[in-house]
């Protein structure tokens, strides 16, 4: 049997260190065991998906050194790998199980789902929905059907009793049925979940194993049990743990830079990223803390992975990129370096014209551009003294921009004006009295390039980062603010 491991991003946004994490794993598994190693590309969600977030993904995943044997861009015998061009695929493979009584067409409306879901809360039950919870009389399905509703595909599950999942790592794992809900595996648009998607995929793509992050063990026996349905033999299962931060919360964008592009923005070198990725729950026999890829790959043991959860510490991190930096870059290696990160004529091509119509003398640029070209501002408190907001209404404004910033699905000048344009509008001000602390908080200086176009140069984490940065600056949000924002900015 030859070995073959994949990891299936979903293009919806910047490249997540954990996506690099376990594509990093699933490579060191596959080259242990003289195997293949696959990229796939999960882009059913139709709203969310874009062509530039997969570049991204791809782009982020050879800058740390990750290759693969077959994908989107390089082809292989088992494509197409984008699950958006798989559709006459998936459709198939969810009629056969409706034909096979397996799974059924349901034709709840979201309030009707709503309604049950609150009713077993209420009388305090699971809130998984069962196939019998979600039956219509056989009339009233009939008349939902004849008149055309939508409707979606669920699998049958079971109402009572274990299923056991067996584990690379964790040997044995037992989940109750009753917490498992009658999961959608096409939607009413006619794509499939990841579910129904995922299962497929991997039996047609001749996946042996597949090591995933911990959050998906309870979606294991909807998994096996669609493997069962269909008569074929299940992948091996490694539930790899997550990355957590330093407070052992789940890595979230929320907390910490979490896109690989911020990493490379602020100038860290792939190999000790990579690097550090490989420490993340895994160690070298010899207990060395600094090792290359190869020689990762060629002293891999799934076996030595600690299922504590690994704490993503950027102090750790940066210390392990100075090592690199000290040790393995002579001046020419250096320079080169510094041409890769910034220093290159695709980057700068984007300053000069932010640049140009500002100067009199080069000698000018430094000062000016100087934020193209640093990580974090080096702001204090005072930096904001110019602005004409109180201290909470000013934190409040930049939080409010960082959240309504996560949620842009593709950076470009357009989308961010508008989510400003909103945001001033909400907080009653002029765009530029809005403009003024983002000002400060993006460029370190309340003159300098356009705040705007320097949001869409420096990308959209290190945007965040930086108004982040500032936030902390300014005292931070305390936990009644933060209760009392989050309020505020869910009825935005």
């Amino acid at each position: 049997m030859t070995v073959r491991t994949r990891i299936a991003p979903s293009p919806t946004g910047d490249p997540h260190v954990g996506t690099a994490y376990i594509a990093l794993f699933n490579l060191c598994f596959a080259r242990q065991h003289g195997g293949q190693f696959i990229l796939r590309i999960e882009d059913t969600d139709r709203v969310r998906s874009t062509a530039e977030s997969e570049q991204m993904i791809l782009d982020s995943l050879r800058w740390l050194g990750i290759e693969w044997d077959e994908g989107p861009d390089v082809g292989g015998p088992h494509g197409p790998y984008r699950q958006s061009e798989r559709g006459e695929i998936y459709a198939q493979y969810a009629h056969q199980l409706i034909d096979a009584g397996y799974a059924f067409k349901c034709y709840r409306t979201t309030e009707e789902l709503n309604a049950l879901r609150e009713a077993r809360k209420i009388a305090g039950m699971q809130l998984a929905l069962k196939p019998a919870d979600l039956a219509l009389n056989a009339d009233e399905k009939s008349r939902r059907e004849q008149e055309g509703w939508p409707y979606v595909v669920r699998m049958q599950v079971p109402t009572d009793g274990v299923c056991v999942v067996q584990d690379m790592l964790r040997g044995r794992i037992e989940v109750e049925w009753a917490q498992v809900d009658a999961q959608i595996l096409l939607k009413s648009d006619g794509m499939p979940t990841y579910h129904l998607a995922n299962v497929v995929d991997d039996h047609l793509m001749g996946i042996t194993h597949v090591l995933r992050g911990e959050e998906w063990i309870n979606s294991a026996p909807k998994h096996q049990l669609l493997y069962e349905y269909f008569g074929w033999e299940m992948p091996t299962l490694c539930h790899m743990p997550l990355l957590r931060n330093p407070d052992k919360s789940k890595l979230s964008k929320r907390k910490n830079p979490t896109s690989i592009n911020y990493y490379r923005r602020m100038g860290f070198l792939p190999e000790a990223v990579t690097n550090y990725l490989g420490r993340m729950g895994w160690s070298m026999p010899d207990e060395r803390e600094k090792f290359s890829l190869d020689e990762m790959m060629a002293a891999f043991d799934v076996q030595r992975v600690s299922l504590g959860g690994p704490v993503f510490d950027l102090e750790k991190l940066t210390w392990l990129n100075g090592l690199y930096i000290r040790e393995d870059l002579d001046d020419e290696a250096f320079l080169q370096a510094l041409r890769d990160w910034a220093f290159n004529e695709a980057y700068v091509r984007q300053i000069l014209p932010q640049v140009r119509p500002r100067v009199e003398t080069l000698s000018q640029v430094a000062p000016l551009a100087g934020h193209f070209f640093s990580g974090l501002p080096a702001i204090n408190e005072t930096a904001f003294d110019s602005v004409k907001l109180e201290k909470e209404a000013l934190v409040k404004l930049l939080q409010f921009l960082t959240w309504r910033f996560e949620a842009v699905p593709a950076w470009h000048k357009e989308a961010l004006l508008e989510e400003v344009k909103a945001l001033a509008e909400y907080f009653d001000l002029k765009m530029k009295a809005f403009l003024a602390p983002v000002f400060i908080a993006i460029t370190g200086s309340a003159t300098s390039t356009s705040v705007m176009d320097a949001m869409v140069i420096l990308g959209s984490d290190m945007t965040r980062a930086r108004l982040r940065h500032a936030i902390e600056v300014l005292g931070g949000v305390s936990k009644k603010q933060a209760k009392r924002f989050e309020k505020e900015f869910q009825e935005l």
